[in-house]
């Protein structure tokens, strides 16, 4: 049977013929991985660095070759109820925290500690004159802050609570602490869903034993991953979130892989073939599906790789890697497990859930459905898509931004600092701005006016009204003017004043100087970051749909059937922008959804979406059109090939669905806001595209359009065919015949 097998078939063939070798092989690889992340010592980082030049990286490189490493703040909050700063225990407290702090050069920057006691501090005490704060700054690098956090907190906590003061502390070293400890609370939450995750698959299955495979399969896919990507990081830093991506898009993409090629061998052994047969059969159908969904989900993501920052790249590489494992594991571990288990695969059958006989009889839910769509295709195909639109509308009210300290829990002491310092002071000074002035000499006349020009612009500035501070580097070719620009430092108001300050305040100010000024800090960062995606966006658009348009003409050999799925892709993910906005920005159901509401959604939200479900949706789409199509190259019968195509993979794309459904709704319950967002758009997205597109507009359409869904301009003809189903024949059996459903 091999001669008339493809690759996949012959791979799947292979495997189950070596399946002790290829198991050990996966095991061997597991431990591999674990051992070499273990040696090369990676460490993540949650800073976001871009790898073009924009104006806050180039602030960035000068101030970090000049100081060695970005400034991290942070301000330590005193506060009173029933004492003021003038009162003497108050100014006692404050002479003896400063005098500690300043004990601590390794952890804590002496020079940049002081407070209202000081000469010219007067703006540090609140206009109560209950709270006060004193500055600091922590030594070394952020991705090693913790150490010297720790030694900052064991500070305070001598003068905490006593006689009734409040003493805390907030800084970006801090809101990247309290990010990163919720981000592994979020982890263990997504991993407790494994256990609903496996109730489904059983119950798709019908029995405990087919459902432990593709389980098996993505924990083995994620392990290797978080052992490679540790060993990348040793030579690139990436974020530490993308553990939390590599964990949600390994369990998706794992169990559904697997899950469809373990029900394709059931299928054919209920149809008589024997277990190699069936292996060989779910291996050159099955198999060769998921090598090309799998394809798409990487193209998807690869957009993600033409993003010039860190963060895009490192959801990019941990997603693209994860995606990899998941299909070599589905397309020859799978095999493997099959041939060793055989028809021990139905063992541990659930009564009632127990699948015995054809699942495609004419017959069931499915069935109906079917004849519904098919007889009314006009009234489907309109209202299926009005909802989507109806659906995507809020998405044009979205706001775009980032989560700063406000998103953070109230329990983090991080958070009461940004809600003191929005309150009573400006939020901006738990990560100031700093504005970077390189010249020949700094001290010339020409810019010390210049400088003299901004300070007084600052001063008097309606947002901003500060004193700023003003240093001079040692060689005098750098001077570093820092400022607090108002609100939070990914919030709009933040990022308006910065954006005020480049383009009108500073050229204004140093007009004619000979200097380059250029602005940095977090809400540079953000501002920074937020143009980079506006600019990368419809870039990546065209890159992912582009790909995705020939790598499905090739498949599918049809012009017509990519355009469609590019316009139901696209309509599937408006639709998931528009609940997010509805959520998370209007509120809708903020009563009774567990959810945080937020002024604006997640700037990269949108791009990293897109990448994500344009290729997930693309699996539905290849598994139901790919059986769509081999039974219409039998039957040349468009509208009886439609029909058959979705009764015989409703059940299987409805559970691959609820599969993934479970893992982002997991995703959802975690306490980031950034990952609720991904967790709710992912889920309704997954939704959607399961039910209202593959089960009623997809089929619709394609019975509206009749054969033109598969026309194919001549000159087009001498492209390579790439179709997934290949009705292969097993020993005179006539093609098609038990080979159903991918």
């Amino acid at each position: 049977m091999t001669d008339t097998l493809g690759p996949t078939g012959r791979l799947a063939s292979w495997s189950a013929r070596h399946r002790w070798r290829v198991v050990a092989g996966w095991l061997v690889l597991l431990v591999a991985s674990s051992f070499a992340a273990s040696i090369a010592g990676g460490t993540f980082t949650t800073a976001i660095e871009f790898t073009n030049q924009p104006d806050s990286q180039r602030a960035f490189d000068l101030l970090r070759d000049y100081r060695g490493n970005d400034p991290l703040y942070e301000q330590v909050v005193v506060r009173s109820a029933d004492r003021t700063t003038t009162d003497p225990a108050f100014r006692a407290l404050v002479a003896a925290l400063v005098a500690d702090l300043r004990q601590h050069p390794d952890a804590i920057d002496p020079a940049s500690t002081f407070s209202y006691l000081d000469a010219g501090a007067a703006g540090l005490v609140s206009a109560d004159g209950h709270t006060t704060l004193v500055p600091t700054r922590l030594t070394g690098e952020l991705d090693t802050s913790p150490e010297r956090l720790a030694t900052l907190h064991t500070v305070l906590e001598q003068y905490h609570g006593r006689d009734g003061f409040h003493v805390i502390n907030g800084g970006f070293a801090s809101v990247n602490e309290a990010f990163n400890d919720v981000a592994e609370g979020d982890l263990s939450t997504e991993i407790k869903v494994l256990p609903l995750a496996l109730v489904v698959l059983v119950v798709v299955f019908g029995a405990a034993v087919a459902a432990l495979v593709p389980m098996g399969v993505a924990f083995l896919a994620i392990g290797i991953t978080f052992g490679v990507v540790t060993v990348i990081t040793s030579i690139w830093p990436l974020s530490s979130f993308v553990s939390n991506i590599i964990t949600v898009i390994g369990l998706a993409v794992g169990i559904d892989y697997a899950l469809i090629i373990v029900a394709r061998f059931r299928e054919q052994r209920r149809a008589g073939h024997s277990v190699e047969e069936s292996i060989d059969l779910a291996g050159d159908t099955a198999s060769r599906a998921v090598l090309f969904s799998g394809g798409t989900v990487v193209i998807g993501l690869g957009g993600l790789l033409i993003v010039p920052t860190t963060i895009f790249r490192s959801f990019g590489i941990g997603a693209i890697t994860v995606v990899i494992f998941a299909v070599a594991a589905s397309l020859t571990l799978v095999p493997a497990l099959l041939s060793l288990l055989g028809d021990r695969v139905n063992r541990l059958a659930v009564p009632l859930l127990s699948r015995g006989g054809q699942m495609h009889e004419d017959r069931g839910f499915w069935a109906a459905a079917a004849r519904v769509v098919m007889r009314r295709p006009l009234l489907m195909a309109v209202g299926s898509a009005t909802l989507l639109v109806l659906l995507s509308l809020p998405y044009f009210s979205i706001q775009l931004g980032a989560s700063g300290a406000a998103s953070i829990p109230e329990r983090f002491a991080v958070r009461q600092v940004f809600d003191i310092l929005d309150r009573e002071f400006s939020a901006g000074q738990l990560a100031p701005t700093e504005i970077v002035v390189s010249a020949a000499d700094v001290r010339a006349p020409a810019v010390q006016r210049s400088l003299e020009r901004l300070e007084q612009a600052l001063e008097t500035d309606a947002a901003i009204r500060q004193t700023a501070e003003v240093q001079v580097s040692p060689a005098g070719d750098l001077a570093i003017v820092t400022v607090a620009v108002p609100g939070d430092i990914a919030s709009d108001e933040a990022v308006a004043a910065l954006r005020r300050l480049r383009a009108e305040v500073i050229p204004a100010a140093f007009s004619g100087s000979g200097a380059e000024v250029y602005v940095g800090g977090q809400t540079a960062t953000n501002a920074d970051f937020f143009a980079l995606v506006d600019r990368y966006t419809p870039i990546v658009f065209v890159f992912v749909l582009g790909f995705s348009f020939v790598l499905l003409l090739l498949l599918f050999r049809s012009v017509v059937v990519p355009v469609k799925a590019i316009a139901m892709n696209l309509l599937s993910v408006g639709a998931a922008y528009g609940v997010i906005t509805a959520i998370f920005q209007l509120g809708w159901g903020s009563r009774v959804l567990p959810f945080q509401r937020v002024s604006e959604i997640e700037a990269w939200l949108p791009l990293f979406m897109f990448t994500i479900l344009f290729g997930l949706s693309m699996d539905y789409h290849i598994f139901l059109i790919s059986r769509i199509r081999e039974r219409y190259d039998e039957t040349l019968d468009n509208t009886a090939s439609v029909a058959f195509g979705l009764r015989s993979t409703a059940n299987i794309i409805t559970g691959a669905a609820a599969i993934m459904v479970t893992v982002f709704g997991g995703f959802a319950l975690g306490e980031l806001v950034m990952f609720q967002q991904v967790g709710v758009g992912l889920a309704v997205a997954v939704f959607l595209d399961a039910t209202i597109v593959r089960t009623v507009l997809v089929p619709s359409t394609m019975r509206l359009l009749g054969r033109a869904n598969w026309y194919m301009p001549r000159w087009l003809l001498w492209l390579p065919d790439l179709r997934v189903e290949r009705t292969p024949t097993i020993e005179g059996t006539p093609a098609g015949g038990g080979a159903s459903g991918a």
